[in-house]
Protein backbone atom coordinates (compact mmCIF):
# COMPACT_ATOMS: atom_id res chain seq x y z
CA UNK A 1 0.00 0.00 0.00
CA UNK A 2 2.86 2.45 0.42
CA UNK A 3 4.33 1.71 -2.79
CA UNK A 4 1.36 2.36 -4.48
CA UNK A 5 0.57 5.67 -2.15
CA UNK A 6 3.90 6.87 -3.26
CA UNK A 7 3.23 5.99 -7.10
CA UNK A 8 0.38 7.90 -6.87
CA UNK A 9 1.72 10.94 -5.27
CA UNK A 10 4.74 10.88 -7.67
CA UNK A 11 2.28 10.54 -10.82
CA UNK A 12 0.57 13.97 -9.44
CA UNK A 13 3.71 15.60 -9.00
CA UNK A 14 3.60 15.35 -5.05
CA UNK A 15 6.65 14.23 -3.29
CA UNK A 16 6.19 11.23 -0.53
CA UNK A 17 7.04 12.11 3.01
CA UNK A 18 10.27 10.09 3.88
CA UNK A 19 9.54 6.70 5.87
CA UNK A 20 10.76 8.21 8.94
CA UNK A 21 8.53 11.43 9.31
CA UNK A 22 5.71 8.34 9.51
CA UNK A 23 7.33 6.34 12.24
CA UNK A 24 9.91 7.77 14.40
CA UNK A 25 13.19 4.94 14.37
CA UNK A 26 15.09 3.39 16.89
CA UNK A 27 18.71 4.79 17.73
CA UNK A 28 21.42 2.99 18.59
CA UNK A 29 24.53 4.58 19.45
CA UNK A 30 27.51 2.84 20.29
CA UNK A 31 30.46 4.98 21.48
CA UNK A 32 33.64 3.40 21.73
CA UNK A 33 36.95 4.56 24.04
CA UNK A 34 40.13 5.38 22.56
CA UNK A 35 39.22 3.36 19.44
CA UNK A 36 41.62 4.36 16.86
CA UNK A 37 40.85 5.09 12.86
CA UNK A 38 42.91 2.11 12.05
CA UNK A 39 41.57 -0.14 14.88
CA UNK A 40 39.08 -1.95 12.61
CA UNK A 41 38.80 -4.24 9.69
CA UNK A 42 36.77 -2.30 7.84
CA UNK A 43 39.25 0.41 8.60
CA UNK A 44 42.33 -1.03 6.73
CA UNK A 45 43.11 -3.22 9.85
CA UNK A 46 44.73 -6.32 9.48
CA UNK A 47 45.77 -8.02 12.90
CA UNK A 48 42.26 -8.01 14.17
CA UNK A 49 39.34 -9.20 12.97
CA UNK A 50 36.19 -6.96 13.48
CA UNK A 51 32.74 -8.92 11.72
CA UNK A 52 30.58 -7.64 13.45
CA UNK A 53 31.65 -3.81 13.56
CA UNK A 54 32.34 -4.38 9.98
CA UNK A 55 29.40 -5.52 8.90
CA UNK A 56 27.71 -2.04 9.79
CA UNK A 57 30.15 -0.80 6.70
CA UNK A 58 29.11 -3.39 4.84
CA UNK A 59 25.00 -3.13 5.42
CA UNK A 60 25.19 0.50 6.07
CA UNK A 61 27.54 3.34 5.18
CA UNK A 62 31.35 4.53 6.34
CA UNK A 63 32.67 7.50 6.90
CA UNK A 64 36.13 8.17 6.55
CA UNK A 65 36.07 11.99 7.37
CA UNK A 66 34.37 11.90 10.78
CA UNK A 67 35.93 13.41 13.75
CA UNK A 68 35.35 13.79 17.72
CA UNK A 69 34.53 17.12 19.10
CA UNK A 70 37.68 16.83 21.21
CA UNK A 71 40.69 14.29 21.31
CA UNK A 72 40.00 13.58 24.15
CA UNK A 73 37.48 11.65 26.28
CA UNK A 74 35.05 13.76 28.20
CA UNK A 75 34.95 17.19 26.52
CA UNK A 76 34.32 14.57 23.31
CA UNK A 77 31.24 13.08 25.02
CA UNK A 78 30.00 16.35 26.37
CA UNK A 79 29.94 18.17 22.55
CA UNK A 80 28.57 14.56 21.61
CA UNK A 81 25.52 14.78 24.14
CA UNK A 82 25.10 18.60 23.55
CA UNK A 83 26.21 19.51 19.85
CA UNK A 84 28.18 22.37 21.41
CA UNK A 85 31.88 22.36 20.72
CA UNK A 86 33.85 22.22 24.58
CA UNK A 87 35.57 25.59 24.68
CA UNK A 88 31.82 26.70 24.69
CA UNK A 89 32.40 25.00 28.49
CA UNK A 90 36.01 25.80 28.94
CA UNK A 91 36.46 22.11 28.64
CA UNK A 92 39.48 20.67 27.80
CA UNK A 93 40.45 17.21 29.79
CA UNK A 94 39.15 14.16 31.61
CA UNK A 95 37.15 15.19 34.07
CA UNK A 96 38.26 13.83 37.74
CA UNK A 97 35.83 11.09 38.58
CA UNK A 98 35.71 10.87 42.06
CA UNK A 99 35.92 14.93 42.96
CA UNK A 100 33.61 16.60 39.88
CA UNK A 101 30.18 17.59 39.69
CA UNK A 102 28.17 17.41 36.55
CA UNK A 103 29.76 19.46 33.97
CA UNK A 104 26.96 19.74 31.55
CA UNK A 105 23.73 22.56 32.77
CA UNK A 106 20.44 20.45 33.32
CA UNK A 107 19.10 23.53 31.25
CA UNK A 108 20.94 22.22 28.30
CA UNK A 109 19.09 20.24 25.31
CA UNK A 110 20.97 17.07 24.97
CA UNK A 111 20.84 13.91 22.98
CA UNK A 112 18.72 12.03 25.36
CA UNK A 113 16.29 15.11 26.87
CA UNK A 114 15.33 16.03 23.05
CA UNK A 115 14.43 12.37 22.28
CA UNK A 116 12.83 12.20 25.18
CA UNK A 117 10.65 15.38 24.79
CA UNK A 118 9.94 13.64 20.81
CA UNK A 119 8.73 10.41 22.83
CA UNK A 120 11.51 8.31 23.25
CA UNK A 121 12.50 5.53 25.61
CA UNK A 122 16.04 6.64 26.53
CA UNK A 123 19.09 4.83 28.44
CA UNK A 124 22.83 5.74 28.75
CA UNK A 125 24.58 2.03 29.46
CA UNK A 126 28.62 1.97 29.81
CA UNK A 127 31.20 5.15 30.84
CA UNK A 128 29.66 8.23 31.82
CA UNK A 129 32.63 10.17 32.69
CA UNK A 130 31.43 13.76 32.58
CA UNK A 131 30.94 14.28 37.00
CA UNK A 132 28.22 13.84 38.83
CA UNK A 133 26.02 15.83 41.62
CA UNK A 134 26.30 19.08 42.94
CA UNK A 135 28.64 20.35 43.18
CA UNK A 136 30.67 17.29 43.75
CA UNK A 137 29.18 13.65 43.85
CA UNK A 138 28.08 12.16 47.34
CA UNK A 139 29.57 8.30 46.65
CA UNK A 140 27.23 6.86 49.81
CA UNK A 141 24.38 8.78 48.61
CA UNK A 142 22.26 10.16 45.75
CA UNK A 143 24.89 10.63 42.85
CA UNK A 144 22.68 13.76 41.29
CA UNK A 145 22.02 15.34 38.90
CA UNK A 146 23.75 12.83 36.49
CA UNK A 147 22.40 11.56 33.58
CA UNK A 148 18.61 10.96 34.64
CA UNK A 149 18.65 14.85 34.95
CA UNK A 150 19.98 15.23 31.75
CA UNK A 151 17.49 13.18 29.90
CA UNK A 152 18.06 9.54 30.27
CA UNK A 153 15.72 7.41 31.91
CA UNK A 154 17.83 4.54 33.07
CA UNK A 155 21.89 4.70 33.55
CA UNK A 156 23.94 1.56 34.60
CA UNK A 157 27.47 1.79 33.91
CA UNK A 158 30.93 3.17 35.20
CA UNK A 159 30.86 6.72 36.64
CA UNK A 160 34.46 7.44 34.97
CA UNK A 161 37.16 6.50 33.32
CA UNK A 162 37.91 2.20 33.60
CA UNK A 163 41.22 3.06 34.95
CA UNK A 164 40.45 5.28 37.84
CA UNK A 165 38.44 5.28 41.00
CA UNK A 166 35.70 4.71 41.96
CA UNK A 167 35.36 1.26 40.43
CA UNK A 168 32.29 0.38 41.05
CA UNK A 169 29.10 0.66 38.87
CA UNK A 170 26.36 3.18 39.11
CA UNK A 171 22.71 2.12 38.53
CA UNK A 172 20.01 5.09 38.51
CA UNK A 173 21.39 7.71 41.10
CA UNK A 174 23.19 4.96 43.87
CA UNK A 175 26.33 3.18 43.47
CA UNK A 176 25.17 -0.87 43.13
CA UNK A 177 25.76 -2.87 46.28
CA UNK A 178 26.73 0.16 48.73
CA UNK A 179 26.41 -1.54 52.10
CA UNK A 180 25.66 1.61 54.42
CA UNK A 181 27.36 -0.43 57.41
CA UNK A 182 30.39 0.22 54.49
CA UNK A 183 30.82 3.14 52.84
CA UNK A 184 33.23 4.22 50.43
CA UNK A 185 36.12 5.73 51.86
CA UNK A 186 38.43 8.61 49.72
CA UNK A 187 42.38 8.42 50.39
CA UNK A 188 41.61 3.79 51.14
CA UNK A 189 42.41 1.60 48.26
CA UNK A 190 40.01 -0.76 46.90
CA UNK A 191 40.34 -4.21 47.49
CA UNK A 192 39.72 -5.05 44.10
CA UNK A 193 41.86 -3.55 42.41
CA UNK A 194 43.90 -6.32 39.71
CA UNK A 195 45.14 -3.68 37.47
CA UNK A 196 46.16 -0.70 39.19
CA UNK A 197 47.38 2.46 37.61
CA UNK A 198 51.11 3.59 38.05
CA UNK A 199 51.38 6.93 39.49
CA UNK A 200 47.47 7.18 40.96
CA UNK A 201 47.15 8.82 44.26
CA UNK A 202 43.79 9.00 44.56
CA UNK A 203 42.28 6.04 45.73
CA UNK A 204 38.38 5.47 47.28
CA UNK A 205 37.83 2.46 48.88
CA UNK A 206 36.15 0.34 51.81
CA UNK A 207 32.59 -0.86 50.15
CA UNK A 208 33.72 -4.04 49.69
CA UNK A 209 30.45 -5.57 48.47
CA UNK A 210 30.07 -2.65 45.74
CA UNK A 211 33.59 -3.23 44.98
CA UNK A 212 33.42 -7.04 44.32
CA UNK A 213 30.45 -6.57 41.95
CA UNK A 214 32.79 -4.38 39.85
CA UNK A 215 35.54 -7.15 37.85
CA UNK A 216 37.39 -5.55 35.38
CA UNK A 217 37.98 -8.84 33.01
CA UNK A 218 33.84 -8.93 33.05
CA UNK A 219 32.85 -5.17 32.28
CA UNK A 220 32.47 -5.93 28.34
CA UNK A 221 30.03 -8.63 29.56
CA UNK A 222 28.06 -6.97 31.94
CA UNK A 223 27.56 -3.96 29.87
CA UNK A 224 26.79 -6.27 26.95
CA UNK A 225 23.80 -8.06 29.16
CA UNK A 226 22.42 -4.90 30.73
CA UNK A 227 22.54 -3.63 27.23
CA UNK A 228 20.39 -6.82 25.91
CA UNK A 229 18.06 -6.51 28.83
CA UNK A 230 17.26 -3.34 28.31
CA UNK A 231 15.99 -3.10 24.44
CA UNK A 232 14.16 -6.61 25.54
CA UNK A 233 12.48 -4.45 28.12
CA UNK A 234 10.86 -1.92 25.67
CA UNK A 235 7.54 -1.83 24.33
CA UNK A 236 7.10 -1.92 20.67
CA UNK A 237 4.77 1.32 20.52
CA UNK A 238 7.46 3.28 22.05
CA UNK A 239 10.78 4.25 20.06
CA UNK A 240 13.94 3.78 22.18
CA UNK A 241 17.48 5.48 22.34
CA UNK A 242 20.24 3.27 23.50
CA UNK A 243 23.48 5.40 24.36
CA UNK A 244 26.15 2.45 24.72
CA UNK A 245 29.54 4.13 25.91
CA UNK A 246 32.01 1.12 26.00
CA UNK A 247 35.26 1.37 28.03
CA UNK A 248 36.50 -0.42 25.33
CA UNK A 249 39.13 -0.12 24.62
CA UNK A 250 40.81 2.22 27.41
CA UNK A 251 43.25 0.69 29.27
CA UNK A 252 43.54 -0.63 31.36
CA UNK A 253 43.24 -3.78 28.68
CA UNK A 254 40.97 -6.55 30.66
CA UNK A 255 39.31 -8.71 28.40
CA UNK A 256 37.69 -11.64 29.46
CA UNK A 257 40.25 -14.82 29.09
CA UNK A 258 38.31 -16.29 26.45
CA UNK A 259 39.03 -13.54 24.10
CA UNK A 260 43.00 -13.33 25.09
CA UNK A 261 45.46 -14.52 22.63
CA UNK A 262 42.87 -14.27 19.58
CA UNK A 263 44.60 -11.31 18.10
CA UNK A 264 47.94 -11.02 16.22
CA UNK A 265 48.90 -7.49 17.97
CA UNK A 266 48.57 -8.67 21.77
CA UNK A 267 46.04 -7.56 24.28
CA UNK A 268 45.29 -4.48 22.36
CA UNK A 269 43.81 -5.99 19.78
CA UNK A 270 42.26 -8.91 22.20
CA UNK A 271 39.96 -6.25 23.58
CA UNK A 272 39.44 -4.77 20.55
CA UNK A 273 37.76 -8.27 19.65
CA UNK A 274 35.69 -8.01 22.87
CA UNK A 275 34.12 -4.72 21.62
CA UNK A 276 33.19 -6.60 18.58
CA UNK A 277 31.43 -9.03 20.52
CA UNK A 278 29.45 -6.79 22.68
CA UNK A 279 28.34 -5.02 19.55
CA UNK A 280 27.37 -8.43 18.31
CA UNK A 281 24.99 -8.68 21.20
CA UNK A 282 23.09 -5.59 20.41
CA UNK A 283 22.80 -6.60 16.92
CA UNK A 284 21.81 -9.86 17.22
CA UNK A 285 19.11 -8.83 19.76
CA UNK A 286 17.98 -6.01 17.32
CA UNK A 287 17.02 -8.69 15.10
CA UNK A 288 15.67 -11.43 17.39
CA UNK A 289 13.06 -8.49 18.43
CA UNK A 290 11.82 -7.99 14.90
CA UNK A 291 12.88 -4.10 15.16
CA UNK A 292 16.33 -3.78 13.19
CA UNK A 293 15.12 -2.98 9.53
CA UNK A 294 13.34 0.14 11.63
CA UNK A 295 16.58 0.93 14.03
CA UNK A 296 19.43 3.42 12.93
CA UNK A 297 22.59 2.41 14.34
CA UNK A 298 25.96 4.57 14.39
CA UNK A 299 29.02 3.22 15.77
CA UNK A 300 32.03 5.59 16.53
CA UNK A 301 34.45 6.65 18.89
CA UNK A 302 35.46 9.46 21.99
CA UNK A 303 38.59 10.07 20.26
CA UNK A 304 42.07 8.37 18.40
CA UNK A 305 44.19 5.98 20.00
CA UNK A 306 46.52 6.26 22.32
CA UNK A 307 50.02 4.92 21.98
CA UNK A 308 50.20 3.55 25.56
CA UNK A 309 52.36 0.95 26.88
CA UNK A 310 49.62 -1.92 25.13
CA UNK A 311 49.22 0.05 22.21
CA UNK A 312 53.17 0.42 21.16
CA UNK A 313 53.32 -3.39 21.51
CA UNK A 314 50.50 -3.87 19.14
CA UNK A 315 52.11 -1.15 16.96
CA UNK A 316 55.51 -3.61 16.82
CA UNK A 317 53.12 -6.95 15.99
CA UNK A 318 52.43 -3.91 12.81
CA UNK A 319 48.83 -2.76 13.90
CA UNK A 320 48.08 0.51 13.68
CA UNK A 321 46.22 2.18 15.67
CA UNK A 322 44.88 5.29 13.90
CA UNK A 323 45.56 4.15 10.39
CA UNK A 324 48.34 6.16 8.31
CA UNK A 325 47.19 9.18 10.31
CA UNK A 326 49.82 11.63 12.03
CA UNK A 327 49.17 11.67 16.31
CA UNK A 328 47.05 10.19 18.95
CA UNK A 329 45.02 10.55 21.51
CA UNK A 330 45.17 14.54 23.49
CA UNK A 331 46.79 16.04 20.20
CA UNK A 332 45.50 18.21 17.46
CA UNK A 333 47.02 15.68 14.41
CA UNK A 334 44.32 14.24 12.55
CA UNK A 335 44.81 10.69 14.49
CA UNK A 336 44.07 12.51 17.66
CA UNK A 337 40.17 13.02 16.60
CA UNK A 338 39.45 11.62 13.21
CA UNK A 339 37.59 8.45 13.65
CA UNK A 340 35.61 5.65 12.50
CA UNK A 341 31.82 6.67 11.66
CA UNK A 342 29.47 3.70 10.74
CA UNK A 343 26.19 4.03 10.40
CA UNK A 344 23.45 1.45 9.39
CA UNK A 345 19.39 2.02 8.65
CA UNK A 346 17.72 -0.25 6.22
CA UNK A 347 15.62 0.88 3.56
CA UNK A 348 17.51 4.76 3.90
CA UNK A 349 20.92 4.39 4.32
CA UNK A 350 22.45 3.24 1.22
CA UNK A 351 24.56 -0.55 2.06
CA UNK A 352 28.31 -0.93 1.15
CA UNK A 353 28.65 3.01 0.31
CA UNK A 354 31.84 4.89 1.48
CA UNK A 355 30.99 9.06 2.46
CA UNK A 356 33.98 10.95 2.35
CA UNK A 357 32.48 14.71 3.82
CA UNK A 358 33.29 15.97 6.79
CA UNK A 359 31.24 15.16 9.59
CA UNK A 360 31.74 16.34 13.35
CA UNK A 361 29.87 14.10 15.88
CA UNK A 362 29.10 17.52 17.68
CA UNK A 363 26.51 17.36 14.57
CA UNK A 364 24.51 14.30 15.88
CA UNK A 365 22.05 16.54 17.60
CA UNK A 366 21.07 18.87 14.94
CA UNK A 367 20.62 15.60 12.82
CA UNK A 368 18.79 13.31 15.40
CA UNK A 369 16.30 16.41 15.63
CA UNK A 370 16.01 16.56 11.87
CA UNK A 371 15.44 12.80 11.88
CA UNK A 372 12.23 13.10 14.72
CA UNK A 373 11.18 16.53 13.52
CA UNK A 374 11.93 18.43 16.62
CA UNK A 375 13.17 22.31 15.63
CA UNK A 376 16.28 23.18 17.25
CA UNK A 377 15.80 26.94 18.88
CA UNK A 378 18.19 29.43 19.23
CA UNK A 379 20.79 28.50 21.55
CA UNK A 380 20.13 24.79 21.31
CA UNK A 381 23.30 22.69 19.87
CA UNK A 382 24.86 26.04 18.84
CA UNK A 383 27.90 23.75 16.34
CA UNK A 384 25.59 21.35 15.66
CA UNK A 385 24.98 20.86 12.03
CA UNK A 386 22.09 18.68 10.47
CA UNK A 387 24.26 15.91 8.55
CA UNK A 388 20.51 13.42 7.92
CA UNK A 389 21.52 13.45 4.12
CA UNK A 390 24.88 12.42 4.34
CA UNK A 391 23.84 9.79 6.25
CA UNK A 392 20.99 8.76 3.97
CA UNK A 393 21.31 10.55 0.68
CA UNK A 394 24.20 12.30 -1.29
CA UNK A 395 24.22 16.34 -0.69
CA UNK A 396 25.15 17.71 -3.81
CA UNK A 397 27.55 20.31 -1.68
CA UNK A 398 29.36 19.28 1.62
CA UNK A 399 27.14 19.96 4.37
CA UNK A 400 30.02 20.85 6.71
CA UNK A 401 32.92 23.12 5.40
CA UNK A 402 34.19 24.09 8.89
CA UNK A 403 34.64 22.49 12.16
CA UNK A 404 37.14 23.96 15.06
CA UNK A 405 39.50 21.07 16.31
CA UNK A 406 39.73 20.84 20.23
CA UNK A 407 42.68 18.89 21.34
CA UNK A 408 44.08 18.73 25.28
CA UNK A 409 45.90 21.67 25.27
CA UNK A 410 43.88 25.75 24.47
CA UNK A 411 46.73 26.90 22.78
CA UNK A 412 46.48 24.00 19.91
CA UNK A 413 42.64 24.94 19.14
CA UNK A 414 42.96 24.46 15.59
CA UNK A 415 40.10 24.65 12.83
CA UNK A 416 39.80 22.35 9.74
CA UNK A 417 37.85 24.49 6.55
CA UNK A 418 37.70 22.43 3.18
CA UNK A 419 41.41 20.91 2.74
CA UNK A 420 43.34 22.82 4.98
CA UNK A 421 44.34 22.62 8.85
CA UNK A 422 45.59 25.29 10.77
CA UNK A 423 46.93 24.63 14.23
CA UNK A 424 48.76 28.19 15.64
CA UNK A 425 51.40 26.81 17.10
CA UNK A 426 54.15 24.40 17.34
CA UNK A 427 53.56 20.12 17.64
CA UNK A 428 50.02 18.25 18.31
CA UNK A 429 49.42 19.22 21.87
CA UNK A 430 48.87 15.85 23.29
CA UNK A 431 50.70 13.91 25.47
CA UNK A 432 54.26 14.43 26.77
CA UNK A 433 56.16 11.34 27.38
CA UNK A 434 58.97 11.27 25.69
CA UNK A 435 60.89 7.18 25.73
CA UNK A 436 59.85 4.51 24.31
CA UNK A 437 57.76 1.89 27.14
CA UNK A 438 56.18 5.45 28.79
CA UNK A 439 52.47 5.21 29.30
CA UNK A 440 51.79 8.91 27.58
CA UNK A 441 54.75 8.32 24.84
CA UNK A 442 52.97 10.47 21.65
CA UNK A 443 53.23 12.64 18.90
CA UNK A 444 56.45 14.36 18.27
CA UNK A 445 58.37 12.00 20.86
CA UNK A 446 57.04 8.70 18.62
CA UNK A 447 57.78 10.05 15.14
CA UNK A 448 61.06 8.16 14.81
CA UNK A 449 59.35 4.73 16.47
CA UNK A 450 56.55 4.96 14.60
CA UNK A 451 59.00 5.94 11.69
CA UNK A 452 56.75 8.54 10.19
CA UNK A 453 57.69 11.09 8.69
CA UNK A 454 57.26 15.24 9.91
CA UNK A 455 58.74 18.80 7.98
CA UNK A 456 58.99 19.93 11.31
CA UNK A 457 61.10 17.24 12.99
CA UNK A 458 63.97 15.38 12.82
CA UNK A 459 64.87 12.83 14.71
CA UNK A 460 61.89 13.41 17.09
CA UNK A 461 63.39 16.75 17.92
CA UNK A 462 61.78 20.13 16.43
CA UNK A 463 64.34 22.00 13.92
CA UNK A 464 65.90 25.05 15.00
CA UNK A 465 63.85 26.65 11.47
CA UNK A 466 60.26 24.94 12.06
CA UNK A 467 57.63 27.17 11.38
CA UNK A 468 55.59 28.61 14.63
CA UNK A 469 52.32 27.27 13.56
CA UNK A 470 50.90 24.40 10.99
CA UNK A 471 49.48 24.78 8.14
CA UNK A 472 48.30 21.21 5.96
CA UNK A 473 46.71 20.40 2.93
CA UNK A 474 44.85 17.05 3.33
CA UNK A 475 44.40 16.67 -0.21
CA UNK A 476 47.77 16.04 -1.25
CA UNK A 477 49.10 15.85 2.08
CA UNK A 478 46.50 13.44 4.47
CA UNK A 479 49.78 12.11 6.53
CA UNK A 480 50.63 15.49 7.71
CA UNK A 481 53.54 15.40 6.88
CA UNK A 482 54.79 18.76 5.21
CA UNK A 483 53.99 21.66 7.14
CA UNK A 484 53.09 24.76 4.54
CA UNK A 485 52.37 27.60 6.66
CA UNK A 486 55.42 29.14 5.15
CA UNK A 487 53.58 28.74 1.63
CA UNK A 488 50.43 29.84 2.18
CA UNK A 489 50.04 33.35 4.29
CA UNK A 490 47.07 34.17 2.74
CA UNK A 491 45.14 31.23 3.83
CA UNK A 492 46.85 31.28 7.64
CA UNK A 493 45.47 34.26 7.82
CA UNK A 494 42.17 33.47 6.26
CA UNK A 495 41.99 30.71 8.87
CA UNK A 496 43.08 32.91 11.87
CA UNK A 497 40.42 35.45 11.25
CA UNK A 498 37.88 31.81 11.07
CA UNK A 499 39.31 30.89 14.40
CA UNK A 500 39.16 34.06 16.59
CA UNK A 501 35.76 34.43 17.23
CA UNK A 502 36.18 30.99 18.96
CA UNK A 503 39.09 31.61 20.72
CA UNK A 504 36.88 34.38 22.19
CA UNK A 505 34.07 32.60 23.08
CA UNK A 506 35.91 30.67 25.38
CA UNK A 507 34.68 31.60 28.83
CA UNK A 508 36.61 33.04 31.34
CA UNK A 509 37.63 31.30 34.60
CA UNK A 510 39.07 27.66 35.55
CA UNK A 511 38.96 24.86 32.76
CA UNK A 512 36.84 22.30 33.00
CA UNK A 513 38.76 18.77 33.37
CA UNK A 514 42.38 18.28 33.95
CA UNK A 515 44.80 19.63 31.44
CA UNK A 516 48.90 18.94 31.59
CA UNK A 517 50.41 22.08 33.33
CA UNK A 518 53.58 21.50 30.58
CA UNK A 519 51.82 22.29 27.86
Amino acid sequence: MKRILASILLALGIAAAPAYSQQKPNIVLIFADDLGYGDLGCYGATKVKTPRIDSLAAEGRKFTDAHSASAVCSPSRYGLLTGSYPLRRNFWGPTPTWTEGLTIDTKTLTLPSMLKESGYATACIGKWHLGLGDPKPDWNGDLKPGPLELGFDYFFGNPGVNSGPPFVYVEDHRVVGLDPDDPLVQGKPSVTRKFPEKGSSAKIGGAEAAHRLYDDEQVGATLRQKSIDWLKQQSPDQPFFLYLATTHIHHPFTPDKRFVGTSECGIYGDFIHELDWMVGGVLDTLDEMGVADNTLVIFTSDNGGMLNHSGQQAWKAGHRLNGELQGFKFGAWEGGHRVPFLAKWPGHIPAGGTFEELLNLVDLLATFAALTGRELKEGEGIDSINQLESLTGDPAKPVREMMVITPNSPKHLGIRKGKWVYIPTQGAGGFQGKNRGDHLFSDAAALPFTNRLHSDYENGQLRPDAPPAQLYDLQVDPRQQRNVFSEHPEVVQDLETELAPYRQSIPAGKPVGWINLNQ
